[in-house]
Formats: structure tokens, C-alpha cells, sequence
């Protein structure tokens, strides 16, 4: 579904449905500065156009890649910049990649560690637990 640009107004709640975001997010979005201000009727409600309708779904499919919200930020300057260089885009989504990778070696070795801990978990009527003695060492969590 591709409104116009100059669609709308929309109220929040439609412009939150036709996004996929709800209201609340919208108006975090706003008060971030991701989203910019929009026009406000007489009675102070936000009118927004299919323009912010667009680019509040290019802040979820964002936020649906893991992106932070200050690479959000900076995403969205360059999707806006008809005129940038495609190699400041690649180098936020290459560094995103970066993080990614190293989140789930961390997020391995978590799971390696935790697996090892059940496993030696007889998980029967008795106090003993090695998840729990392991939980409560000053140290931190050996890795295996």
C-alpha cells in the first residue's frame, strides 16, 4: 500500500495502522526527532501525510534490522539526501553487520555455557544446582 506523499491528513491512529507502528513509538519517533513535526488542527490533534506515513515504516523496517535509533538518525539524513554517497550507507549497514556477528558469538558462547549448566542439572527433587552455583559466583560465568 503506497499513499502519495501528499496524502492524508491522517489522525495518529491511522497513520499508526497504515504504518505498522503504534502510536505510542509515533510520537517517540517525533519527540527523537525521526519523525519531524507535523501540522496540528485547531483542537491539537497531529494531521499526518502519506510522507510520514513513509517514513515511519522506513523507521520500522529499520528498527526490524536491529538498527539503533542513532544509526536510525542517520540513515534516514541520507535516505532524505537525494545527493549522498552510497559508500556512508554501506559503512552504517557494514558496521551494523560488525555488531551483529559479535552479538551472536556472545550470544553463543551463552548458549554453549548455559546448555553445559543443564546438563549438569539433574533437575530432580534435591537443592543442588550448578545453574544456580554458577549464577551466584563473584566472577561471572565460565565459558566452555
Amino acid at each position: 500500500m503506497n499513499e502519495a506523499f501528499n496524502d492524508g491528513p491522517f489522525n495518529i491512529g491511522e497513520a499508526a495502522r497504515r504504518s505498522d507502528v503504534s502510536a505510542k513509538m509515533v510520537r517517540h519517533y517525533e519527540s527523537l526527532g525521526l519523525l519531524s513535526r507535523v501540522d496540528r488542527t485547531d483542537a491539537g490533534y497531529r494531521q499526518y501525510t502519506g510522507k510520514e506515513v513513509h517514513t515511519l515504516r522506513f523507521i520500522k523496517r529499520s528498527r526490524d534490522l536491529g538498527f539503533s535509533m542513532a544509526e536510525i538518525a542517520d540513515l534516514l539524513k541520507l535516505w532524505q539526501n537525494r545527493r549522498r554517497p552510497s559508500a556512508d550507507v554501506r559503512r552504517i549497514a557494514a558496521k551494523h553487520v560488525d555488531d551483529l556477528n559479535r552479538r551472536m558469538q556472545e550470544m553463543e558462547a551463552m548458549k554453549r555455557t548455559l546448555d553445559h549448566l543443564i546438563k549438569g542439572c539433574k533437575g530432580d527433587h534435591r537443592p543442588d544446582c550448578p545453574i544456580l552455583d554458577e549464577l551466584g559466583k563473584t566472577g561471572g560465568a565460565g565459558e566452555n
